[in-house]
């Protein structure tokens, strides 16, 4: 009975946290989170509900056929018509929630980036963000494993020879204008990472010799902080930049402004 009794006081205590928000996501800075923040809302909605009838009914069934004297054990081999139908409810539920998020998923992955996109690098390594611009010419100069030197200042091994790399911009944080689309280019030097910031809603893992594409377009200035969201090594605490969503003067001057170091 006390267990039965257990199970209802947690239960209850779990969706007192859930609805009241004591624990929530900052207000969204881009575009596509309005839409993301109401399906996690919906997901947690319908799970909420399972989870809850499921407590419920199993408090219920420790109660009710909890241990008394005189009673025997009773052996049931369950319903497979039952199993058969919450298993396909179960399917036919995951993918309804799988195709709301799929226009989400073709806007920030696989869906051509608008001509006027902003394109910047970001590659990780252990433990620090390395933010690529391109320069004037507009055009990312080639890079050679070989060249990586962070004595040197050549953390993503900039190879010089090639024009195009001259005027290129590594900096160790990012800025990006407001109400501008951006599409990153995510690398890992290393090992896995991952990319998030969220405010933005942005999370992606990096993944050494991949360049894995990831667009957003921020609609709030401010300053956000860019965490990795994967256990890298001993260090991964220390691992995290920040990203600055500004005005298109002042993103414009602080691009010269780093130019100059």
């Amino acid at each position: 009975m006390l267990l039965a009794i257990s199970i209802w006081i947690i239960t209850i205590i779990t969706v007192i946290l859930f609805a009241g928000r004591y624990w929530w996501f900052p207000e969204s800075a881009s575009a596509h989170g309005a839409i993301l923040d109401e399906q996690f809302e919906i997901t947690l909605i319908v799970t909420g509900l399972v989870f809850i009838l499921a407590q419920l009914g199993l408090g219920y069934f420790v109660f009710r056929y909890r241990e008394r004297p005189g009673r025997t054990a009773y052996y049931s081999h369950g319903s497979n018509k039952a199993e058969v139908a919450w298993t396909v409810a179960t399917t036919v539920l995951f993918f309804a929630m799988v195709l709301l998020g799929y226009q989400v998923w073709v806007d920030l992955y696989i869906q051509e980036a608008p001509e006027d996109v902003i394109q910047i690098e970001v590659m990780g390594q252990q433990f620090a963000w390395n933010i690529r611009y391109p320069g004037p010419d507009g055009q990312f100069g080639n890079t050679r494993p070989e060249l990586i030197n962070d004595a040197a200042g050549n953390p993503v091994g900039l190879d010089f020879e090639d024009p195009a790399a001259k005027d290129d911009l590594v900096v160790p944080t990012m800025a990006v204008p407001i109400n501008r689309p951006v599409e990153l280019l995510l690398r890992s030097k290393d090992v896995t990472h991952s990319f998030s910031v969220r405010e933005l809603r942005l999370k992606q893992d990096t993944i050494p010799g991949m360049i894995i594409p990831l667009r957003f377009t921020a609609t709030r200035m401010g300053k956000y902080e860019i965490a990795c969201a994967e256990l890298c090594g001993l260090g991964h605490h220390r691992m995290r930049s920040f990203l600055d969503v500004l005005s298109d003067e002042d993103y414009a001057q602080w691009l010269k402004e780093q130019s100059e170091f």
